[in-house]
């Protein structure tokens, strides 16, 4: 364990770790009698040893993946991205060692690999008793289809013989499967053990998500036991992954870029829910909402993102509204109201120099705009709102009529889908509305309550009134 970050294993994840190291030591444990190519398993234990050397080195492991992003809070789970971008390693062992020595290949660069969270040794050793196990498994699938000889028999180090084209593809994409199926399997018991996930929860999604990358390992490990078997031997298998770390790398770099976009909307998010309490939540929501509508008006999925984006910031000029007046109980007076009113102005500005928000910077500046041109800021009427903007217009009227304000009490969804048909011609682009309905009907919608005064009469001062006549203070 690690100090003062101490944590204790649930008895669960004691007894999967216990049973995982045990079934890998009964994998490895043939070893001792088997034929084994000694010079060619210490080049690949040495290999992916060093390959998972750059995930301690800071600079070299800054990009992360989605998959790792998510799963970062669990950290026991071993992803097909970033520290797996070198498992064609283990699967090229898995092709040209017998099963209890490609087993063994996997433990030393897992025992070396980086962990982020406490407790580190448990997470190192299941870690390594996983990946023996998978690399073991897949080596003995190989083995049983006839891979081996496909590939060129045990005489190739001799005399090297042409690989079986097609037929070894079948072998070697059942080991890759196969090695897939273990880790997701073992990623779930310990996500159900350890974290204490529910069952279904923890393996949901698992194995669909890392099939294409494995598959991918599985060709690129082949390609590396094809070389390696070739008259050039191993420094051409070594080939294979140098495209495979640059695509890494760039990937990574793509997706560090990435968690810092989210980063950067996080802030402004938190910056607005602190000043404006009462609608806590609503900015997720209205992109949730958004997407929605997006989906079912059949939009690219290059620009979803972005309209999550317009959602979720939709009220980011808020920043420079009065908190007074975002939090006033009573009736706003014209002067008040007009200065509320500026908020999609202060938000356009805010965001006017954050270049990945492309088209979300006008849904921001124009989301008040109403399809008569009664709206505000500059009064666009029809087909002059952009298409981002007449999308968030209708998920932000959705979500403030079915959540509780202080100012007003959740309508169900019902009445608020009726609200926004009543209102569709006039203030919301019907399209928009129509899309909204269809989505709800597929996918329902679970509103949290955003109110963090639950004791204060709900309907004080301004009236729960209907979306199209007027908008409620603090959501104008």
């Amino acid at each position: 364990m690690d100090g003062p970050q101490r944590r204790a294993l649930p008895w669960g994840a004691r007894a999967a770790l216990l049973g995982a190291v045990v079934a890998a030591g009964a994998c490895a444990l043939p070893v001792a009698r088997a034929s084994v190519p000694w010079g060619a398993f210490g080049l690949l234990a040495g290999l992916y040893a060093l390959c998972e050397w750059p995930a301690r080195c800071p600079l070299l492991a800054s990009g992360v993946s989605p998959a790792r992003t998510k799963l970062r809070a669990w950290g026991w789970v071993t992803v097909p991205i970033g520290s797996g971008s070198f498992f064609p390693v283990l699967l090229a062992a898995a092709f040209l060692l017998p099963p209890p020595a490609a087993a063994l290949v996997a433990v030393p660069g897992a025992l070396l690999a980086r962990v982020e969270q406490p407790p580190r040794s448990p997470r190192r050793v299941w870690r390594a008793a996983q990946l023996a196990l998978a690399v073991g498994a897949a080596a003995e699938v190989y083995g049983r289809l006839g891979g081996r000889e496909a590939l060129g028999g045990t005489r190739a180090a001799l005399a090297p013989l042409a690989p079986d084209f097609p037929y070894v593809l079948l072998p070697a994409g059942a080991a890759a499967l196969v090695f897939c199926a273990v880790l997701t399997a073992l990623d779930g018991l310990i996500l159900w053990t350890a974290e204490r996930l529910p069952a279904r929860t923890a393996w949901r999604g698992l194995l669909l998500r890392s099939l294409a990358p494995y598959c991918v390992h599985g060709l690129a490990g082949l390609m590396m036991a094809v070389l390696w078997r070739s008259p050039y031997g191993p420094p051409a298998a070594l080939l294979v992954l140098l495209p495979m770390y640059i695509s890494c790398w760039v990937f990574a770099q793509y997706h560090r870029e990435h968690a810092a976009h989210q980063a950067t909307i996080r802030a402004l998010v938190q910056a607005v829910d602190i000043k404006d309490t009462y609608t806590r939540g609503h900015s997720e929501r209205v992109g949730l909402a958004s997407v929605l509508i997006a989906r079912e008006l059949g939009m690219d999925e290059s620009r979803l993102e972005v309209l999550r984006f317009a959602g979720i910031l939709h009220d980011v000029g808020k920043l420079g509204v009065p908190t007074r007046l975002l939090r006033k109980d009573g009736p706003l007076t014209p002067q008040e109201r007009a200065v509320i009113e500026l908020h999609p102005e202060y938000g356009h500005e805010i965001v006017r120099g954050i270049g990945f928000l492309g088209e979300a910077r006008a849904a921001i500046l124009h989301h008040h705009e109403r399809l008569d041109g009664s709206g505000y800021p500059y009064g666009l009427a029809g087909s002059q709102i952009p298409e981002f903007a007449r999308v968030v217009a209708v998920a932000d009227a959705f979500d403030a009529m079915t959540s509780t304000r202080s100012y007003s009490r959740a309508r169900p969804v019902a009445a608020a889908v009726e609200e926004l048909e009543r209102c569709a011609g006039r203030q919301f682009d019907p399209a928009m509305v129509r899309a909204l309905v269809r989505a709800l009907d597929r996918h329902g919608w679970h509103p949290a309550v955003t109110a963090d005064e639950p004791d204060r009469d709900p309907g004080a001062g301004r009236g729960n009134v209907p979306a199209c006549d007027a908008a409620p203070a603090g959501h104008a």
